[in-house]
């Protein structure tokens, strides 16, 4: 979201560029988020029964297998991230459309890629310090580092993508003076340039390594009963087996997610880079405005998973209705303000007429249904928090891909707007998903679910 909102102002190549590669970065996601769903039950269950130390050591073995796994990324994204754009139809010799040139989409797009994949190790690492915190019942820890790597990128961003010369220029400084001192202190005035789209990418990863620095100091001390000792590092398969076993359907479930965003992103590449750059900022708005929901459904699973562990599962029913509903208060609201403002929301990131009319229209259909997406969000995460995950795939693979992604192809070829069928199809494919998951949550299958 930060990354959008400064690239935003280097046109819409840019925007197009990051946009297509946040859909490659959510691509991978699901291997994490697999290792945070695995970590998460596991641990929640022990702090929940109070055997600390095996916590501890499934804390411990979630980071190990997370810095393996976050290695081998890193280390593919670096030599795939130059074939990635033809696979969205975004060649570099496509002819411009709507003045955005697709060569530059590519360029920069590869840039930023390879930047963001080569750390995807330190991405690993930090969402597996999280989950073992918020498993312990401390989501204040994970809240404050976020807001600390979000802090530093805000500031990083502007130096880094502008340049510090630029940035001084425009909060009144004479260029000159700013010229004489960089001299003085043995830089060229090249230096005082930014970096593009690529400075995006360097101020996020300096910003993951904050956040994760915190989080590991978080887990060492003593009120967060997760004793972190050495032997605990070293590797257990049976029980890295019980974090995968558990964790891989978690992954499965974000895999047919993201591969299915990926595969939208093909149908909507074909109506224009302008049409991707509007899809781009409105997903991030989307994703924005969920996040008291992926908040929500975080703490939900900790619950549950604790009560779960506690032998109190009426309780960890209730407490999962309750965040739903309230999480659905707050989705109202948004979805009233994006009904009202979605334009003016647009334009934060760009001044683009016609990507402000995309993104706006986006908004606008997708957003009435924010409510019903709580419900599936947080239910679904309770499910995973009692490490009944195999359910929430199945039915994630059923409502996107069966559904939403047909649905996407058709309408988009039927409606003379082909961009106003894929919108429709994203709000059909969100409604159908929580339906279902309300009712596998309403069986109480889960209740019984061992871990």
């Amino acid at each position: 979201m930060i990354d959008l909102f400064w690239v935003g102002h280097l046109g819409s190549h840019a925007i197009a560029a990051v946009s297509m590669s946040m859909v490659v970065l959510f691509l991978l996601s699901p291997v994490a988020i697999g290792l945070m769903v695995g970590s998460m039950a596991i641990v929640s269950r022990r702090v929940g029964a109070m055997q600390w130390n095996e916590a501890g050591e499934a804390a411990a073995q979630s980071l190990v297998l997370s810095g393996v796994l976050g290695g081998l990324l890193s280390v593919l994204g670096w030599f795939l991230a130059p074939h990635v754009f033809p696979l969205f139809g975004m060649h570099a010799t496509d002819m411009p459309q709507n003045g955005v040139d697709p060569s530059l989409v590519v360029h920069e797009g590869i840039a930023f890629l390879r930047i963001i994949l080569a750390c995807q190790w330190i991405f690993f690492l930090m969402l597996a310090s999280f989950a073992s915190l918020q498993a312990s019942g401390d989501a204040r820890t994970p809240m404050i580092c976020s807001l600390t790597a979000s802090i530093a990128n805000i500031i990083l961003d502007p130096f880094l993508i502008y340049g510090i010369g630029p940035v001084f220029v425009r909060c009144g400084i004479s260029p000159h003076w700013i010229e004489g001192c960089a001299a003085r202190f043995g830089f060229s005035s090249a230096s005082l340039h930014g970096l593009g789209v690529s400075g995006a990418a360097i101020a996020t990863v300096v910003s993951e390594v904050l956040a994760l620095a915190v989080g590991l100091a978080a887990m060492r001390q003593p009120s967060h009963h997760l004793p972190l000792r050495r032997h605990a590092f070293r590797p257990n398969l049976g029980l890295c087996w019980r974090i995968l076993r558990i964790g891989l359907p978690g992954s499965g479930q974000m895999f047919v997610r993201s591969s299915m965003s990926a595969a939208l992103m093909r149908i909507v590449a074909t109506c224009g880079p302008s049409v991707v750059a509007g899809y781009g900022v409105g997903l991030r708005w989307h994703m924005f405005i969920l996040m008291p929901a992926f908040a929500l459904g975080n703490a939900t699973a900790t619950l549950v998973g604790q009560n779960l562990g506690a032998k109190q599962p009426m309780r960890a029913r209730h407490t999962a209705w309750l965040a739903s509903w309230i999480d659905a208060s707050i989705m109202i609201v948004f979805a009233i303000l994006a009904l009202i403002a979605a334009p003016n929301m647009m334009r934060l990131f760009t001044q683009d007429p016609e990507v402000v009319r995309v993104g706006a229209e986006y908004l606008r259909i997708v957003s009435p249904f924010y409510p019903a997406v709580a419900f599936g969000i947080i239910l679904g995460r309770a499910l995973n928090g009692a490490g009944d995950s195999m359910a929430p795939m199945i039915i994630t693979g059923i409502s996107l891909w069966m559904l939403q992604l047909p649905a996407a192809f058709l309408l988009s070829h039927k409606l003379h707007h082909a961009a106003l069928g894929i919108w429709v199809a994203i709000a059909l494919g969100n409604v159908i998903h929580a339906v279902l998951i309300t009712g596998r949550f309403r069986s109480g299958v889960w209740m019984r679910q061992e871990v």
